[in-house]
């Protein structure tokens, strides 16, 4: 469900992003002359919660905290490029999702058998666009807010540790191998929506909610090494969410002979 809702929301996107640079021409006649172009560098605080094998559901208690570095330049009134740094710490835990008898621990024999635990650091550096859907820059309104969308593409450097009760469970040929952290990189699509709301003509604070779906199904260690011990049909992936604040940069531009 999740995996066909992303493929629609970059579909739509693409739309958007096409009408976007195909209006492009037009939009700059429109803006030439005008005094200002914008950029924004901000800093958000949130959580990320992995969902996989270990975590087959998302559960918001299993939120960790998370840092997001991020520059935006704005390239319209409509598209803005972007790039940040996400760091951030995750932990699941088999028996979070056994530890209701009466009702998890029927669906879910394969988290009671495994008893597992994984642990895992991210550092995520992506590039991408954001859409608004209101011009946040027209000073005329009252109340300066807009909701946006947003889309990127991330490589990510993971550090993890995945343990179980019984080593051989994880790892059937070498169980020293749980004692160990593990350091992997992966690609990602990060799709997200967020609200962006002026505190004054520089100060801008937002809130954003997004997933990473990841291009690996081993984030979790659990990979075909033992077929008992996994789903190949449970697909990796990470969700963010966050407050930041942001400050503007203002550039005033000399007029074109």
């Amino acid at each position: 469900m999740i995996l066909k809702t992303v493929r629609t929301l970059l579909v739509c996107t693409l739309v958007q992003i096409g009408s976007v640079f195909f209006a492009l021409p037009a939009t700059a006649q429109q803006q030439t002359g005008q005094p200002k172009t914008t950029s924004e560098l901000g800093i958000g605080i949130g959580g990320v919660v992995y969902k996989g094998d270990i975590a087959p559901r998302y559960r918001l208690k299993s939120n960790r905290p998370a840092l997001n570095i991020f520059y935006k330049k704005d390239i319209s009134n409509a598209v803005a490029w972007k790039v940040g740094l996400l760091l951030g710490k995750i932990k699941a835990k088999d028996e979070d999702f056994t530890d209701n008898p009466s009702f998890l621990a029927r669906e879910l024999p394969l988290s009671m058998y495994r008893q597992a635990t994984v642990t895992t650091s991210i550092l995520e550096l992506s590039g991408g666009i954001d859409y608004k859907f209101l011009d946040y820059y027209d000073f005329r309104r009252p109340i300066r807010w807009t909701p946006y969308f947003t889309v990127s593409v991330a490589g990510i450097v993971y550090n993890n540790k995945t343990i179980a009760q019984n080593p051989a469970i994880i790892y059937p040929t070498d169980a020293d191998k749980q004692q160990a952290y593990r350091t992997g990189f992966a690609l990602a699509v990060p799709v997200g929506a967020g609200v962006k709301y002026a505190l004054s003509e520089r100060w801008n604070l937002g809130f954003e909610a997004g997933v990473r779906v990841l291009f690996t199904d081993a984030f979790d260690n659990l990979t075909d090494q033992n077929e008992q011990v996994m789903n190949p049909n449970s697909r990796d992936l990470y969700f963010y969410n966050g407050v930041s604040i942001s400050y503007t940069f203002y550039k005033i531009n000399c007029p074109v002979k």
